[in-house]
């Protein structure tokens, strides 16, 4: 019985219906002030930005939160030198991106070339065998445009920096490893946010990571097969996936399972390991592996598993933390 109904049975007898009526009425107001004082609040985007106003408000009109950067070794390259230096010892025969914007990474590929970006204004010149498609990612590989352009080519290299939510670049890395091959690489973007600030889905910040480091973890737990490396570029870190899989449907078979997890709401729980970057590598490492020479001949030998296998086991051996 609630207390509402035992005040009306109890006292109705005694003190009459009216004056329980007010009785209730107090109570139904006391326990809604204690409700209200005790909820944890949650503060809108607009009401962080007001309260932390003595920050520098960048162009974008959002605020420029600091960022403790002894945290992390210094990063030696950008992520776009690092896709330079990528383009430059695999000389892909096909590139794919996603989130072209004013397409200067777009300008490192002279290959079969694919750019996705429902709002790209591109003020770069390219000179590539392009296709740029002005649509949503999901919407984009809900058609058969990329396995067109591409003509049976597997993609050789692609990057991911699409919408920065957990759910879309889980979906994009589905979408864009169906086009791969085995000796094929894919780079995601925006994996090692600097702060909780920087990793929030309803972005307040000026640079913004959003969640999406969250996919790295279930690529891992689901996908063990992958070799999943973290670079510690500037400013938000990337990861590099090797030994991709094309027929594998196992992440795109688990996403309703999984979505919970990729939708959490802020404040994010960013682990220490991802702002400290403690598991990632230096990129001049990375494109100084004596591999890629080995990388680009298998591409064009399909039945050399065995020595695929050996330099998938190569490169995780130097760089898997």
């Amino acid at each position: 019985m609630t207390l509402r109904n035992a005040l009306r049975s109890g006292l109705g007898p005694l003190i009459g219906s009216t004056t329980v009526d007010r009785v209730v009425d107090v109570e139904t107001k006391v326990r809604s002030a204690v409700a209200s004082w005790i909820e944890p609040k949650v503060r809108s985007s607009e009401e962080i930005v007001s309260e932390e106003s003595e920050y520098v408000i960048a162009p974008s009109g959002y605020p420029m939160y600091p960022y403790d950067d002894s945290r992390f070794p210094a990063p030696t390259m950008t992520r776009h030198e690092l896709l330079s230096g990528l383009h430059e010892v695999l000389q892909p025969r096909s590139y794919l991106e996603i989130g072209v914007d004013d397409g200067r990474s777009l300008t490192l590929s002279r290959a079969k070339t694919i750019g996705v970006d429902p709002a790209f204004h591109v003020t770069n010149a390219l000179r590539a065998d392009l296709l740029l498609a002005r649509a949503t990612s999901d919407d984009f590989f809900a058609t058969d445009q990329a396995a067109d352009h591409l003509d049976g080519t597997p993609l050789d290299l692609a990057f991911i920096d699409g919408m920065h939510l957990a759910e879309f670049a889980y979906r994009d890395f589905v979408n864009v490893e169906r086009l791969c091959g085995p000796m094929s690489v894919i780079v995601l973007d925006d994996m090692m946010p600097r702060t909780v600030h920087e990793a929030a889905r309803d972005r307040y910040t000026d640079s913004w990571a959003g969640d999406v480091f969250k996919v790295v973890e279930l690529l891992r737990e689901h996908r063990p097969d992958l070799v999943v490396v973290p670079i510690n570029t500037f400013p938000t870190g990337v990861v590099l996936v090797f030994g991709l899989d094309p027929r594998s449907s196992v992440l795109a078979d688990r996403y309703d399972e999984v979505l919970p997890r990729l939708v959490e709401p802020d404040p994010q729980m960013v682990p220490d390991h991802v702002i400290e970057r403690s598991r990632a590598v230096d990129g001049r490492d990375l494109i100084a592996w004596d591999g890629w020479d080995s990388v680009r001949d298998l591409r064009s030998r399909p039945r050399a598993v065995a020595q695929r296998a050996k330099v998938l086991d190569s490169f995780a051996n130097a760089f898997v933390i």
